[in-house]
């Protein structure tokens, strides 16, 4: 399943971006993690092509929690799209790659008097209130510096889409947003409207994630233009933004047919168009926000196969130097994926294998039956469509170091995040001085002497 700048040169081996998958394995080590940046621009030109075709005047902003580096900040400013952010985390790291701070959206149930504090000395582009209590805490701290903050309120709309239950966010039963349907959630609406340190510009709300059917999002849009017109009917509000969020699915196996950025664009633009024409509504400004279908197929991640266990009757192992530290969304979501032997990629497929991670879990199995050409010791295990919440994922689970990230382009490669080390691992310990005493402790707490 080859995507992107993704081929198989003569030697039969995986190329990503004009490099060689099995060359980057030996040169940076593994596991490692590739990302093609031919692929992620032209996922992002894709998305602000579409959009300006069919939704004039509306802003595309990348979703950082699916991965976010400063270079891949750097990629995007480049690109011209916007970015959501959803901690001071985040928000640091966009700064510190110089992106521009009004193309920023800061986004997150819980929001900290500290991350308010840092979005309002930036003064970034959007902050989205997620609750009364935050709407509360920005107008107070606002005041408190003379400021006035640019703000959206989140809706949960009701729309509950076919994917994962962890990845649906649109639902009435959400931590996430205001109600649609509550009672209270028009009174908020209108006290953020009157505040006077805060400007309220329009709504967000957003529905999950690996979506694959654009009705889900059509009914976003038909039920959150009905509710704008509710705000002006009943409050005299006209508001002139509403951003959609995200959700877009990716391509993770064959049978997966997710629609392209151009029918998403479209369906929106239809959608919004029909909707406001039936509630005598100008358009309003509107914003997206794609993460996955922007990294996720252009990310590849490496592995080098170790231990092969064969349980006779039952299973073949094939046990790799990651798993779910690096790739932690099979374990949470039941995920699935594809790969190939990056150093047999022209190879027949005709053993039945399941690829098995190096963590002390059973669990941590990263594709189960997955037919390959005759796995050894030392091939290189190619593992498909990982760009997205993947390294942003990852953890260090057994002490395990997370891999290197590197991008691909015209032939060179790059580091953009380092491997990190033993070392790295233990630099935040700290040693209670007590314990450092080379003393035995008696009976009762007692210090020998």
């Amino acid at each position: 399943m080859l995507k992107g700048t993704m081929s198989v040169d003569g030697a039969g081996h995986l190329v990503i971006g004009g490099c060689d998958a099995v060359e980057l394995a030996h040169r940076y080590g593994t596991p490692l993690y590739v990302l093609d940046e031919h692929l992620v621009r032209q996922r992002a030109q894709d998305y602000r092509e579409a959009f300006g075709k069919f939704v004039p005047g509306s802003q595309v902003l990348y979703a950082g929690k699916a991965l976010l580096t400063t270079a891949l900040c750097k990629i995007i400013a480049e690109e011209d799209l916007g970015l959501d952010v959803v901690s001071g985390g985040e928000l640091y790291t966009a700064l510190a790659a110089g992106f521009p701070s009004q193309r920023i959206y800061f986004h997150g149930n819980n929001k900290s008097h500290q991350e308010l504090s840092m979005a309002l000395d930036h003064r970034i582009g959007r902050i989205v209130i997620d609750s009364a209590w935050e709407l509360e805490a920005l107008q107070t701290l606002a005041a408190s510096r003379g400021d006035i903050a640019d703000i959206l309120i989140r809706i949960t709309p009701g729309v509950e889409p076919s994917t994962h239950s962890y990845i649906q966010t649109g639902q009435f039963d959400s931590k996430f947003g205001l109600p649609i349907n509550a009672k209270d959630t028009l009174s908020t609406i209108v006290q953020a409207s009157r505040m006077p340190n805060l400007r309220l510009r329009g709504l967000h709300c957003h529905i999950g994630s690996q979506i694959m059917g654009l009705e889900y999002f059509t009914k976003t849009v038909k039920i959150m233009v009905a509710f704008l017109a509710e705000l002006r009917a009943s409050a005299g509000l006209v508001l002139e933004e509403l951003d959609l969020g995200g959700g877009l699915g990716i391509t993770y196996l064959d049978q997966d047919e997710p629609p392209s950025p151009g029918d998403y664009a479209k369906a929106i633009g239809d959608a919004i168009t029909t909707s406001c024409r039936e509630h005598d509504l100008a358009v309003p400004r509107i914003a997206v926000e794609p993460g996955r279908s922007i990294v996720g197929e252009a990310g590849v991640t490496l592995y080098t196969v170790g231990a092969i266990k064969e349980v006779s009757g039952v299973r073949k192992y094939v046990a790799i130097d990651g798993g779910m530290a690096d790739n932690p969304r099979v374990a949470i979501y039941g995920a699935k994926y594809t790969a190939c032997l990056a150093n047999k990629a022209a190879g027949e497929p005709i053993e039945l294998v399941t690829i098995a991670g190096k963590c002390c879990e059973s669990g941590d199995i990263l594709i189960k039956d997955i037919m390959l050409p005759v796995v050894e010791t030392g091939d290189i295990l190619a593992v498909c469509s990982t760009g997205a919440y993947n390294y942003s994922m990852a953890s260090n689970y057994n002490r395990l170091p997370r891999p290197a990230m590197v991008t691909v382009w015209h032939g060179e490669s790059d580091i953009i995040v380092q491997r990190e080390t033993y070392e790295d691992l233990i630099r935040l310990d700290r040693v209670p001085a007590r314990l450092l005493e080379n003393q035995p402790v008696l009976a009762g707490g007692q210090r020998g002497t």
